[in-house]
């Protein structure tokens, strides 16, 4: 062992009468730990809180949209063709898209009726997920009133459950001698729609793609086209190349741009917290550094003869930087190992609940990417080797003669 790294981790070893100095070693510590564990919690409560919110967004929303300029359009099947055969399109089903009113005994609530085609098992296997009484097939029952499927929030808002019959008011309506008048048709509740976020949960219903025609009128037109991708971190690339293939009156928009301010809105709060929380672990690095200098003062004598019998500068400076380094280290890791550990107990147990009506989810979620682990555990390093530079250099700087002079 080197004779710095010995006198190093001898040092953090007190005397009795220098008790009061490994008490601060020992806050000093708990300080970069605090501020570890704090950063590697924060970081993967955002991350999980990102990545939650994108799967329920994704859940609902498909990755690419393609629409007309000119609203609904017809001839849906040759444009279906034509996006399929774009690189990197893994499937598309026709959509249409419209605002209505849903009313049940009474009770009246805004909705967006989405109409879907359930033949198409990219449809199917892509909602089923979030439907939890029923299933996307019911939707193409024969059955009077026809079936619906919706939003678990909205049905609670409307006191309407599966079995029931509700009025569905579309404000466009159709064209009468005496004027436009609102379109309403019955419909029957055939199966609860929860994706676990309340924005949509208390605002979508479902029928199906003809129904949707039929009822606002809109003969074989559709709203536009729903496009899953292979990657969803690509589906900017994979819009534009839509577009491009279809060209004029066709335009695209992926989930990136509908989604813009939410997630940029994370990503500033991300490094906001990190900023902020990388405070804790300054005020470890100063007491690392008030550690050091009181340490520096009490050994003033043994520095002395340090350099009296040989020792370089270079040296006393070094094994000032393994002490301060060691505290640094040791507090990274046990914040590391508290961090990852609480971040497991959120995971598994889930003991965090929230309001759902409030926050867009219902628990606390909980994602480590390990690369913000790194990022998390450099820093702290790197702060807690900084913190240890003046007082290693102060040391340095001991004249063994001033020292020794009336030892």
């Amino acid at each position: 062992m080197f004779f710095e790294l010995f006198l190093g981790l001898r040092y953090l070893r007190a005397k009795r009468k220098q008790a009061f100095i490994s008490v601060i070693t020992v806050i000093s510590v708990l300080g970069v730990m605090v501020g570890v564990m704090s950063l590697v919690v924060v970081l993967s409560v955002m991350n999980g809180f990102r990545a939650d919110l994108m799967s329920k967004i994704l859940g609902v929303n498909s990755h690419v949209l393609v629409l007309s300029y000119g609203g609904p359009f017809e001839g849906h099947e040759k444009v279906q063709r034509s996006v399929e055969k774009v690189e990197g399109v893994v499937a598309s089903a026709p959509f249409i898209y419209a605002q209505v009113m849903v009313s049940h005994l009474g009770n009246a609530s805004g909705a967006i009726l989405r109409g879907v085609d359930p033949g198409n098992r990219h449809i199917v296997s892509f909602l089923n997920r979030m439907v939890k009484m029923g299933s996307m097939t019911s939707l193409a029952e024969k059955m009077s009133p026809p079936p619906l499927i919706i939003g678990a929030e909205l049905a609670k808002q409307i006191a309407a459950h599966p079995g029931d019959i509700v009025t569905v008011i579309s404000p466009e309506g159709k064209l009468t001698p005496l004027g436009r008048v609102p379109n309403s048709k019955k419909f029957t509740i055939v199966g609860l729609f929860d994706s676990g976020m309340y924005e949509y949960d208390a605002s979508m219903i479902y029928i199906s793609l003809t129904e949707a025609q039929s009822f606002l009128g809109l003969g074989n037109k559709v709203t536009g086209l729903e496009v899953n991708v292979k990657d969803v971190y690509s589906s900017d690339k994979v819009a534009k190349r839509i577009q491009e293939a279809l060209g004029y009156p066709y335009w695209t928009k992926d989930w990136k741009i509908m989604n813009r301010n939410l997630f940029s809105a994370l990503k500033l709060e991300k490094i906001t917290m990190f900023v902020i929380l990388t405070m804790i672990v300054l005020v470890g690095a100063l007491n690392i550094i008030s550690t050091l200098i009181m340490l520096v003062m009490e050994k003033t004598k043994e520095v002395a003869i340090l350099r009296a019998m040989g020792a370089s500068a270079k040296s006393i400076m070094t094994i000032f930087i393994f002490q301060g380094v060691f505290v640094g280290v040791l507090g990274t890791l046990i914040g590391l190992c508290s961090g990852l550990g609480l971040c497991h107990l959120l995971a598994k147990y889930q003991f965090i609940k929230l309001p759902s009506d409030v926050y867009y989810i219902s628990t606390l979620p909980v994602k480590v990417q390990w690369g913000d682990v790194a990022v998390v555990a450099i820093a702290a390093l790197g702060i807690s080797f900084l913190a240890t530079l003046y007082p290693s250099w102060h040391a340095s700087k001991v004249n063994p003669v001033e020292a020794l002079r009336y030892e």
